[in-house]
């Protein structure tokens, strides 16, 4: 019996150690808890963009990545990009903001 409880402990110190490390984020790819992080920075920035009179959301597309935004689309002048990220930047969470919008 003893044997079979050194079994099992080894078993769920294993389970506990995949578990750990499958969560874990690589450069390339976020853990469930950046993943979630990074959904709820989006949302912020999409809200504060379609807070802003002057700027279209529906023009603009929001993609967070470790806190990295994204921004991309087509507005209609230099000053709506500016704007943009501005207001992104302007949200918690946002670690930087990178810039892929074009003038239509």
């Amino acid at each position: 019996m003893k044997q079979f409880g050194k079994y099992l402990s080894a078993f769920f110190l294993a389970l506990t150690l995949v578990t750990a490390v499958g969560c874990s984020s690589t450069p390339k790819q976020a853990g469930t808890g950046e993943y979630i992080d990074d959904t709820v920075i989006t949302t912020k920035v999409k809200a504060a963009i379609l807070n802003e009179p002057t700027l279209k959301v529906a023009e603009i597309n929001v993609e967070t990545f470790k806190g990295v935004v994204q921004l991309s689309g087509f507005v209609q002048s230099k000053a709506d990009i500016d704007k943009a990220v501005q207001v992104a930047r302007g949200v918690s969470g946002v670690k930087s903001v990178k810039n892929d919008m074009l003038v239509k």
